[in-house]
């Protein structure tokens, strides 16, 4: 079970087809929108109330921009979800019924351990951040400045709190309106992140339990081929650089393509432009715009990647072996566009707030123009290659059925 975001529920595609190929039984619960990702993985789609794009772009989570600390917006967020989360919880209860074991995602942890306690079955986590508390660095949510050892916990435990306030009703009232047993003793969970140590060293002071797994890569549908206009626009010249915000929304689309634009231009390379949830569009014989498409496929191709910085699409670039310039626009961007910067794929961030053609072009021409950003990028991509993120996984379940 999983909520939020393209990015919160791609990876679970790939490791739910690793699952079903090993001989699991899988359901993926997830918004409605999302289910065409999982054609041909052979994992069963659930599907749960509310459009998290429908959200982002509604007055509430419009006011998401207007807050300028990270701290800020997970206030704002948390207003957002708790009417969405009473919305989901029926749905998430009705599927969890059915199922022997429950993996939760780190965006749904509280309610999902709840339920699975209520109905007396195994439960483990499956993160895509580092959420849990550690002195080594802030809670990704608040931003990349070490607040020092305590301060570093403490902001970790204030985001773990605020999530718990986050479902504190929709627990509460699994007893009365859903007939579940309830929370009896508050416990850690097993939890594995899917994400590489490589990119992310595991934290010296976690406790037992806390484990990380390896990148789960995105289950790719369809028919393994990119669109006939893109090919051809890949094929009239040099590899262009990519841009796209994903799943992320911006204040003003039409400023921000143009910037896009002048900055693309300005470097002296080719583009494609993704229009994604902050609905980009740029023309011109240099220029391409598309929907969506396989990063997998698409990524390797290109001479750089500009990205939004979320924690699917930070994985799909360190995995394609490209340089990147890193576009963090909320929640845990900032921590993962640092992630890229200190291991030399990035030469810097350019956050939403100062994304103009001034700035991104010279972090264009670093990209695309310093040879060490590539072979950093191409020499991390081999060693994740030899990853196996689904493996620790079903050792878990093992454990977890035994």
């Amino acid at each position: 079970m999983t909520a939020g975001s393209r990015g919160d529920v791609a990876p679970y595609t790939g490791l739910g087809a690793g699952l079903v190929r090993a001989g699991h039984e899988v359901t993926l619960a997830a918004h409605a929108v999302f289910e065409p990702l999982v054609a041909g993985s052979g994992v069963r789609f659930r599907p749960l109330p509310v459009d998290p794009r429908a959200e982002l772009h509604s007055a509430r989570g419009r006011r998401l921009h207007d807050a300028r600390t990270g701290a800020g917006k997970l206030v704002r967020l948390a207003s957002m979800a708790r009417g969405a989360v009473d919305e989901m919880t029926a749905a998430l209860v009705e599927v969890a019924r059915e199922g022997e074991v429950l993996l939760v995602g780190g965006a749904l942890g509280p309610l999902g351990y709840a339920i699975a306690e209520g109905l007396s079955v195994p439960a483990l986590g499956l993160h895509l951040q580092p959420l849990h508390p550690t002195a080594e660095f802030p809670a990704p949510v608040l931003g990349t400045r070490s607040l020092g050892a305590v301060g570093n916990r403490l902001s970790g435990r204030v985001v773990m709190t605020s999530v718990e306030l986050m479902f504190h009703d929709a627990v509460r009232s699994l007893p009365r309106r859903y007939g579940l047993a309830g929370t009896r003793v508050r416990r850690a969970r097993p939890v594995l992140h899917g994400y590489s140590e490589l990119v992310v060293p595991r934290p010296r002071d976690w406790p037992a339990g806390l484990e990380i797994s390896g990148y789960w890569w995105p289950h790719e549908t369809g028919t393994g081929r990119l669109p006939r206009e893109l090919e051809d626009f890949l094929a009239a010249g040099p590899p262009p650089v990519f841009v796209g915000l994903g799943s992320a929304t911006v204040p003003d689309p039409e400023r921000v393509s143009g910037e896009i634009v002048a900055a693309l231009r300005a470097a002296k390379v080719r583009g494609v432009v993704q229009k994604g949830w902050a609905g980009l569009a740029a023309r011109g014989d240099d220029i391409l715009t598309v929907d969506e498409v396989p990063h997998s496929l698409l990524f390797p191709r290109t001479a750089a990647v500009v990205h939004h910085a979320g924690a699917g699409t930070t994985g799909a670039v360190l995995r394609a072996g490209v340089p990147t310039v890193p576009v963090p626009v909320q929640f845990d961007a900032a921590f993962w566009a640092s992630r890229l910067t200190a291991l030399g794929t990035a030469p810097g961030a350019v956050p939403l707030r100062r994304l103009i053609a001034g700035t991104l072009a010279p972090a264009l021409r670093r990209a695309t123009g310093d040879p060490s950003h590539r072979a950093r990028a191409r020499a991390l991509a081999d060693r994740l290659a030899t990853e196996d993120g689904v493996a620790p996984v079903l050792a878990a379940l093992a454990r977890l059925t035994r």
